[in-house]
């Protein structure tokens, strides 16, 4: 997926980047009765659209590969929810919740773009 070795169009790599910045944004946030849903919530959602990417990658039809492409879509929109949430209750981490809101929101954007160029299913 790498095109010419430039990592930002490395999706594998970047996905993995992706979750890891989302396991550490989740550990700088104060645990209490309304974040720790929301932390568990961001970390699955921002660590799996790394898994299901993989997954697509090793697809054994056009049909698994556009349905695991598509749960990476939804992912990626939910953890842009979830960092919403979050920012909501603790409004002190608005600033370390940009970059990962607007990385889920280039992959959503990737993501819709892979899904439209797929090949059908047959």
């Amino acid at each position: 997926m790498s095109a010419g070795g430039d990592k930002n169009f490395d999706v594998e790599e970047r996905t993995a980047v992706f979750g890891e910045n989302v396991i550490d944004f989740a550990k700088a946030v104060s645990r209490n009765e309304v974040t720790k849903p929301l932390i568990s919530q961001i970390v699955r959602s921002g660590t799996s659209v790394g898994a299901n990417y993989g997954e697509a990658d090793d697809a054994i039809s056009n049909k698994d590969f556009r349905n695991k492409i598509a749960t990476c879509k939804k992912e990626s929109r939910e953890t842009k929810h979830w960092c919403r949430m979050i920012v909501r209750a603790e409004p002190e981490m608005r600033e370390a919740a940009k970059p990962i809101w607007q990385e889920a929101k280039e992959l959503h954007l990737i993501f819709s773009a892979i899904l439209r160029k797929a090949p059908p299913p047959k």
